[in-house]
């Protein structure tokens, strides 16, 4: 093995500390947004309103507290190494139980490390928690690649089985041969495909905030009413966001990386439309500061372009369709007929991925839009909750009913 080799094998501690430059130049660049006009009386429906966004980024600039912030973050063990050639941030809060169960956990999209903030504390140290510590965790919580400081991105090419590689690296580099995976949003996507190449060593994958597609003829047919719901909602979602972020990341990046009011708009939106109930501000659901955190990270690593890549390879590399662990389809209907002209929402795909082996939680949210049946038909599903309550982001609106459900499944693995 060579001295490089050797180098980038290393796990080299890692603390977050934003120079003051970078404070300063943000509330420079906050203080001095060209504001645009909007038609008035149309509130959320065209986009972010300006009221409440120049209200925001007010608070951002003048009473936001970064470096509490990261204050907290850093009070966790934090570190990099290089798998793969990808650069790798990650927490590792090992847990006091000496017998705690080794767990990933993977974040989502608008998310970072910092969405698991709350619970932490009662994965890894059940007993300080009032639970019960034979169900203890040490946790391991990265940055995936191309978020935060996971960066630079590898090359092109870093979708979900690629990432899910990067992980299994991780964790037999960490030394853990058995270990549980929990996921969200883009998190969900990769956490299966973790299991898929190494159900060797994965206990269980735990999931919410999945995406389920149909993909053949027939699928649609005998949907309960919640799953007609549940579908004709995929149907109608405004993606606007996700095909910018799937055709043309590089594009969109250059507004998003510039201004930090539109990467504060661009995210807080999706607070807002994914969150429980939609049509309360976000603050309803989100702590304020916690979103803001959230935005920064964006910011202060400059990560808006990087960070859509995922989306990019899962939709649109020459790869899709192929390998891809998605079944995003780009423009047909699940009885093969074209797609309408459709200008947004979901469209039925024509692929699914080889069926996971590894037992699967699934957690539903009241935001949720997953069907059993297609999450069954690709995943070995063991555990389906249906909360009837909170949204996308669980760990952050509803951290208490996330531990409960994450401790109740891998409690029942044998």
């Amino acid at each position: 093995m060579t001295n490089t080799e050797q180098d980038q094998q290393e796990i080299r501690p890692f603390r977050m500390e934003v120079p003051q430059e970078q404070l300063t130049d943000l509330a420079e660049r906050l203080g001095n947004t060209r504001w645009p006009d909007e038609v008035p009386g149309v509130g959320w429906d065209r986009g972010v309103p300006v009221g409440y966004l120049r209200e925001l980024a007010e608070y951002w600039r003048s009473a936001y507290d970064w470096r509490a912030c990261e204050a907290e973050l850093n009070a966790h063990p934090q570190f990099t190494t290089v798998v793969d050639g990808q650069n790798l941030h990650f927490l590792h809060v090992r847990s006091p139980e000496p017998g705690a169960t080794p767990l990933l956990m993977l974040h989502g999209w608008p998310g970072a490390v910092t969405d698991f903030l709350d619970v932490i504390g009662p994965l890894t140290d059940p007993r300080a928690h009032g639970g019960d510590p034979a169900e203890a965790f040490h946790l391991v919580v990265p940055s995936l690649p191309g978020f935060g400081p996971s960066t630079p991105l590898a090359g092109p090419g870093m979708g979900a089985a690629r990432m899910a590689g990067v992980m299994v690296g991780l964790m037999s580099r960490l030394g853990y041969e058995r270990y549980g995976v929990h996921g969200y949003d883009t998190g969900s996507w990769v956490a299966p495909e973790v299991g898929r190449q190494a159900p060797e060593r994965v206990l269980g994958v735990h999931l919410n905030a999945m995406i389920t597609f149909p993909v053949a003829e027939g699928d649609t047919e005998g949907l309960t009413g919640v799953e007609e719901e549940r579908w004709k909602s995929m149907q109608d979602y405004n993606d606007g966001y996700l095909q910018c972020n799937a055709k043309r990341p590089q594009t969109v990046a250059y507004g998003l990386n510039d201004s930090p009011v539109g990467q504060l708009a661009w995210m807080v939106e999706k607070f807002k439309e994914l969150s429980e109930p939609e049509e309360a501000l976000p603050e309803a659901a989100l702590d304020r500061d916690r979103m803001l955190t959230c935005v920064s990270l964006y910011w202060l690593t400059g990560t808006a372009g990087s960070s859509a890549q995922i989306y990019y390879e899962e939709m649109s590399a020459s790869s899709w369709g192929e390998d891809s662990a998605s079944g995003w389809d780009s423009g047909e209907t699940a009885d093969g007929g074209a797609d309408g002209g459709a200008d947004g929402g979901w469209e039925a795909g024509g692929w699914a991925p080889e069926r996971g082996t590894v037992p699967t939680g699934v957690l539903v949210s009241a935001q949720d839009v997953t069907v059993r049946r297609w999450a069954e038909r690709d995943h070995h599903v063991v555990r389906w909750t249906e909360l009837g309550r909170g949204g996308h982001f669980l760990s952050m609106e509803e951290p208490e009913l996330l531990v409960e459900d994450v401790r109740a499944f891998f409690r029942a693995l044998p």
